[in-house]
């Protein structure tokens, strides 16, 4: 696989207004882009210089992402679902390397603690690896489930990392020890309450994030639709009231302070949602659109700006076939 040359084209984004149901599709609208000076969401630049940083980063062609998260010095990292290696992107260049090759099986969404360890889930390895985001050394893997079985998403809360299996009505926690030590082994918690599981082969729970109070998990069930607050000690899930909408299509979560971003993967747009500090209640306040969406499946920020890799699902893979980050502006007062 080699990179295709890199673009900076300015591409147009808006934040669509609504507070209807999300189950709807947005049409992708166009919009001015503010540009994003030094580091993302800074106004720092030499002598008063501004930095543009690209709305458009290419990736290697069949690469088939699917999962993003930021570390230190605005560098990227994502997974492979075709064979699982991890790929850096510099958010200002736009320039990839690949890091650390795959195992030959998926990695779809991953996480980057304080240390720089890469925690990536392996879809339907059931696997969950530890790599180091700066050597692209393999540290650890953890077999979380075997038969069917979709490890899906990532959540990095203090000193646990929480994963989701998505063919499953289980999550998985591992208890990072003294110095952020490794475990033995992760600990399932099944889901109980008002969680509905899908039918054999179908995903339910997906994106992750915590409560704005930290007193809770959030889990999107993909099948259904529902925002579902859950227990950490015992897996008692509620479904969260966000008055009527639902999370169609619902993937990769991020939540700073009281707003929840949700990514609508086949809709191509991301909910904006104001939730309560408890998280047992929320109101979807807007959406976000962009022309570039294809597909998205999770949303990373960096200073004012979000950055979505596009997975193209409805877009048969070839050697060829072309995939990308896309930025837009996170809305303001957020």
């Amino acid at each position: 696989m080699s990179p295709r040359p890199r673009s900076s084209r300015s591409l147009r984004s808006r934040l669509a207004l609504g507070i209807g149901a999300i189950a709807l599709a947005a049409t992708p609208a166009l919009a001015a882009p503010a540009a994003v000076a030094g580091e993302p969401g800074s106004p720092a630049g030499q002598h008063g210089a501004r930095q543009t940083f690209p709305d458009r980063i290419e990736l290697p062609d069949n690469f088939q992402p699917e999962g993003i998260t930021i570390g230190p010095r605005n560098q990227a990292y994502l997974g492979s679902r075709l064979d699982g290696d991890i790929l850096r992107a510099d958010l200002r260049t736009g320039r990839t390397t690949t890091i650390s090759p795959g195992p030959g099986t998926a990695s779809v969404g991953l996480k980057i603690d304080q240390r720089g360890r890469l925690f990536v889930a392996g879809g339907p390895s059931g696997t969950l690896r530890v790599v180091d985001s700066r050597s692209g050394a393999l540290l650890r893997t953890y077999q979380l489930a075997t038969g069917e079985s979709f490890v899906n998403d990532v959540l990095i809360s203090g000193d646990t990392v929480w994963v989701t299996d998505s063919r499953r009505a289980t999550l998985f926690r591992l208890d990072l020890g003294r110095g952020g030590a490794l475990p033995a082994a992760a600990t399932p918690l099944p889901l109980t309450g008002d969680w509905v599981q899908a039918p054999s082969g179908t995903n339910a729970a997906n994106g992750i994030s915590d409560t704005p109070d930290g007193s809770a998990l959030l889990v999107v069930n993909s099948s259904d639709g529902g925002l579902y607050r859950v227990d950490p000690r015992t897996g008692a899930t509620t479904r969260v009231d966000l008055g009527g909408a639902t999370l169609t299509n619902g993937d990769g979560l991020l939540r700073e302070g009281r707003t929840l971003y949700a990514v609508q993967n086949r809709l191509n747009q991301v909910a904006v949602v104001q939730l309560s500090r408890d998280g047992r209640s929320g109101a979807l306040r807007s959406t976000i659109t962009n022309d570039d969406f294809d597909v998205p499946t999770t949303v990373a920020r960096a200073g004012r700006s979000l950055y979505l890799p596009n997975a193209r699902f409805s877009t048969p893979p070839t050697p060829t076939t072309e995939y990308w980050i896309t930025r837009v502006d996170a809305p303001r007062g957020r």
